[in-house]
C-alpha cells in the first residue's frame, strides 16, 4: 500500500476533507463521502479537466490503432535502424521532446507512446524514458516563444502589472521574454537530460533501473499488478504489412491540426497574440479526435483491419490510459482539497515585509516549488503566485530605490522564478498531472518514475538556485550562471555517474 499511488491519494483526499469537516467520527465519515461525491465529481465535471481526460483517451485510442495496424512497428524499425545504441535512443527521445515544443500534454503523450517500443528494444528502462519525456515537456513549453502556456503566463503577468504604478508602460509579453534568461531550472533541466543521454551515465535509483534494463527487464517488477499501464494486448495484427506512414500520418495530422486549431481559436494580429489567446483545450480535443479518425480511415481504407477490429484496437489503446486517468482524477481532487484548506495561503505568508531585495527571486523560487509540490499543479502555482509576486517584487525594489528601467533584473528574475519554481515542484511532486501522464505514456510504474527522477530534479533545481538565482539577485549576468551551471552538472555526472 505504501508504494501504491491510488490508496495514498485516496487517504490524502479523505484526510483533507476530514480536516474541513472537523476532527471527529462524524467529520471523518462526511469527509470520506465528500472525497468521492464532491471532490472526485468536481474533478470530472470541470470542462478543462474533462478535455484533458478525453484528449488522453483519444490519443491512447489512436496509438492502439497505429499499433495494431503495424504502423508503430514500422516506425520502430525505421528509428532503430538509426538509433542503434542506448545513447542514440536516449538522444532521439530528447530530440523528439524538443520538436513537440508547443504543448506539454501533447509532448508527453506522443513522445512517450511513440518512443516506448524503441527504448524497450534498446533495453532502456521505462524509468529513464519517463524521465526524458517529463523533463522535455514542461521545461520546454514554459520558456518557448509560442506555446499553449504563453496565453496563460502572459495573461497573469498582464493582470499583475495592471495595478502597479510604474509598470503601466511595460507590456506583459516583453516582461515574459526578458524573464526567460533567468529561468535557470527549465534551461538546465533540458541540458541535463542531454548530458545524461550522451554520457551514458546514471546515479542513484536511475542507475539501478538502467542496470536492470540492460539485463533485459525494462520494467520494474512492481508493474505486474497494473497491466493497464503496460499496454498489454496491443500488438500488431499478424500478417499486416509494416508501413510507417500508418503511424506517421496520424501523428503528423495531430500536430498539424493542433497548430491550426490554436491559430483558429486565437485572436490578434501577430502569431504570438493569436497563440496566446487561443483555446488549448479545444485545440487538443480537435487534434486528438481528427488524428484518431485519420488512423482509423487509413487502416480501414487499406483493409488492414475491419471496422470491428479498428474499434477494438481503439478501445485497447484507450483502456491502457484508464489507470492513469483514475490517478489523475484523484490528484486533481487532492489539489482541490489543499485549495479549500488554503495551504497556499500559509506558504505565501512566509514572504515578509523585511525580505532582502537580492533574495526575493530565490525565496519566490523555493516558495513556488513548495506550492507546486504540495498541490501538484504548475499552472495553479502560477495563478496563485504571479499576482502576488509581481507587486511584491516591485514594492521591495521601490523601497530599495531599484525600481527604474535600468535595474529590472529583480522583477525579471522573480517572474522567471515563479514559472521555473512551479515546474521544479511539479517535477518532484507525485501528484503532478504531467508527472502522472509521463508515467502513463511511458508505461512506467508511477512511484518508480517519481523515485528515479527525484534525485535528478533536486540536483538541477539546487544548482539552478545556488549558481543561478541567488547570484542573479546580486546582479550577475544570467549567461554566466548558465555556463557555470552546465559545467557543474556535467562535472557531477562525470564524477558520480556510472555506466550501466
Amino acid at each position: 500500500m505504501i508504494r501504491n499511488v491510488i490508496p495514498a491519494l485516496l487517504i490524502g483526499v479523505w484526510l483533507g476533507a476530514t480536516v474541513l469537516n472537523g476532527f471527529s467520527f462524524e467529520g471523518a465519515w462526511h469527509g470520506l463521502l465528500q472525497s468521492f461525491q464532491h471532490y472526485a465529481v468536481n474533478a470530472l465535471t470541470d470542462p478543462d479537466r474533462a478535455a484533458i481526460i478525453l484528449f488522453t483517451l483519444m490519443i491512447g485510442g489512436m496509438v492502439g490503432i497505429i499499433t495494431r495496424n503495424g504502423g508503430m512497428a514500422a516506425v520502430v524499425v525505421m528509428v532503430v535502424s538509426r538509433a542503434k545504441t542506448v545513447i542514440g535512443g536516449q538522444v532521439a527521445v530528447w530530440l523528439m521532446g524538443l520538436i513537440i515544443f508547443f504543448d506539454d500534454y501533447s509532448n508527453t503523450l506522443v513522445v512517450g507512446n511513440t518512443a516506448r517500443p524503441i527504448t524497450d528494444h534498446l533495453k532502456i528502462s521505462r524509468e529513464k524514458l519517463a524521465y526524458i519525456v517529463d523533463s522535455t515537456a514542461a521545461p520546454v513549453v514554459c520558456i518557448a516563444f509560442v506555446t499553449t502556456w504563453i496565453g496563460y503566463e502572459v495573461g497573469l503577468i498582464d493582470d499583475a502589472i495592471a495595478g502597479v504604478e510604474g509598470l503601466q508602460g511595460v507590456t506583459a509579453y516583453t516582461l515574459f521574454l526578458q524573464s526567460i534568461p533567468y529561468s535557470f531550472y527549465p534551461i538546465l533541466a533540458i541540458v541535463f537530460v542531454f548530458t545524461v543521454a550522451v554520457s551514458g551515465r546514471d546515479f542513484g535509483p536511475m542507475y539501478t533501473a538502467e542496470v536492470r534494463a540492460r539485463a533485459g527487464q525494462v520494467q520494474n517488477g512492481v508493474n505486474e499488478s497494473t497491466p493497464a499501464m503496460n499496454g498489454e494486448g496491443l500488438d500488431p495484427k499478424e500478417g499486416v504489412p509494416p508501413r510507417a506512414m500508418n503511424a506517421l500520418v496520424p501523428i503528423g495530422v495531430m500536430i498539424v491540426v493542433l497548430g491550426a486549431s490554436l491559430y483558429a481559436t486565437g485572436e490578434g494580429e501577430t502569431l504570438t497574440e493569436i497563440i496566446g489567446t487561443s483555446d488549448p483545450y479545444k485545440a487538443m480535443l480537435w487534434a486528438s479526435f481528427i488524428s484518431a479518425l485519420s488512423a482509423a480511415a487509413l487502416t480501414f481504407g487499406q483493409r488492414i483491419l475491419d471496422a470491428h477490429e479498428v474499434v477494438d484496437a481503439w478501445y485497447g489503446g484507450a483502456r491502457a490510459m484508464l489507470f492513469g486517468m483514475i490517478v489523475l482524477v484523484l490528484a486533481w481532487s487532492l489539489a482541490d482539497v489543499t485549495g479549500d484548506l488554503d495551504a497556499k495561503g500559509y506558504l505565501i505568508s512566509v514572504l515578509g515585509d523585511s525580505l532582502p531585495l537580492e533574495l526575493v527571486p530565490a525565496v519566490v523560487f523555493v516558495l513556488a516549488a513548495l506550492t507546486a509540490f504540495s498541490t501538484g499543479t504548475s499552472w495553479g502555482t502560477m495563478g496563485i503566485m504571479v499576482p502576488l509576486v509581481v507587486p511584491l517584487a516591485w514594492a521591495v525594489m521601490s523601497v530599495a530605490g531599484s525600481a527604474d528601467a535600468g535595474d529590472m533584473h529583480i522583477l525579471h528574475s522573480s517572474i522567471a522564478c515563479v514559472l521555473a519554481g512551479a515546474v521544479w515542484g511539479d517535477h518532484c511532486s507525485p501528484i503532478s498531472d504531467t508527472t502522472i501522464l509521463s508515467s502513463i505514456a511511458s508505461g512506467c510504474n508511477h512511484i518508480e518514475h517519481v523515485r528515479t527522477q527525484l534525485p535528478y530534479a533536486l540536483l538541477v533545481g539546487t544548482v539552478g538556485l545556488v549558481v543561478g538565482t541567488i547570484p542573479a539577485g546580486y546582479g550577475l549576468p544570467p549567461w554566466i550562471s548558465l555556463i557555470a551551471g552546465v559545467v557543474i552538472l556535467v562535472g557531477v555526472m562525470r564524477v558520480f555517474g556510472k555506466h550501466a
